[in-house]
């Protein structure tokens, strides 16, 4: 091992960087472990540079460096501050991220920065401060029959020859109501292409029910919202094996995945995403929306 060690040491790190660079960020971090030689290659700018995106979008003041440390940090603890956790761009209405395995640049628009239907009326939706936001409102719905939400982002903001996908975070309060049924309508457009699927954004299977069966708590359109019923005298509804339901994430929050995509060209064009439900004609509430996150799909 230690003859290994030493013909390591022997190559010119130029050479070992150049090696290293073209692998991943794993393969980098793994070989840094191998020997000091390793480690000097596999920690330097030259490497890391080819893990960042050249062009990654301007941030807020002071979101990378600390006011203590005004110093550039290397390439290496740049990636390792952009991939480790959200940053704010410019507005502070979305915040962007690197995905740790791929570089690929990820983000998440505030509900400010969404098109919410009645959002701005105070009949219908509120704005909330929330702590363990990442912005400085969510978006909360108090109770409205048109439910409709949308999105977009343009392509060249992400990068090119990555599947992407798109998911609503948010929060249902104990005195929700209809998010459970009908269920909503979520799509996803790039260029002229339309992906559509049916998901639910309150899954509610654990009692019996008749799969698609109005439940007990359906309140049609009236010209005032009915007095939230309470939860424990919900009937559950069933929904069938291809509704999107909701997973519970490591922050404490919801999301549900509104669909997936491939950036190809990663240039023209703009990506489109929705949730709605308008056919239905039940009040609904309960919901608050923190945004709608776009990171790169994982496979499996």
């Amino acid at each position: 091992m230690e003859a290994e060690a030493c013909e390591i040491a022997r190559l010119p790190e130029e050479l070992l960087s150049a090696a290293l660079s073209r692998t991943s960020t794993r393969d980098a971090c793994r070989a840094a472990a191998v020997s000091p030689a390793f480690r000097d290659a596999a920690d330097s700018d030259a490497v890391w540079a080819c893990f960042l995106p050249r062009d990654l979008p301007p941030l807020a003041d002071g979101e990378v460096l600390h006011p203590a440390a005004p110093q550039p940090p290397s390439k290496k603890d740049l990636f390792l501050r952009l991939s480790g956790s959200p940053l704010l761009l410019p507005d502070k209405l979305v915040s962007m991220w690197l995905d740790r395995e791929t570089g690929a640049k990820c983000y998440m628009l505030s509900a400010r920065d969404l098109t919410i239907i009645w959002g701005d009326t105070p009949q219908y939706w509120s704005w909330i401060p929330l702590p363990d936001s990442r912005f400085s409102e969510c978006a909360q719905l108090l109770h409205v029959c048109w439910f409709d939400i949308s999105g977009k982002i343009p392509c060249k903001m992400l990068t090119r020859d990555t599947v992407y996908a798109a998911y609503i975070v948010f929060k249902v309060n104990e005195n929700s109501l209809g998010l459970d049924y009908p269920v909503q309508d979520a799509s996803i457009s790039v260029g002229a292409t339309n992906l559509t699927r049916k998901v639910c954004l309150e899954h509610n299977d654990e009692a019996e029910g008749e799969a698609g069966a109005v439940p007990g708590h359906y309140w049609p359109v009236r010209p005032h919202p009915p007095q939230r019923t309470r939860r424990r005298n919900r009937r559950a509804v069933r929904h069938g094996e291809n509704v999107g339901r909701p997973q519970k994430r490591a922050d404490g929050w919801m999301e549900l995945e509104l669909g997936e995509f491939f950036n190809e060209g990663g240039e023209d064009g703009e990506v489109s995403f929705s949730l709605m439900e308008t056919k239905g004609g039940n009040w609904k509430s309960g919901l608050i929306v923190q945004g709608i996150e776009i990171r790169r799909k994982k496979s499996g």
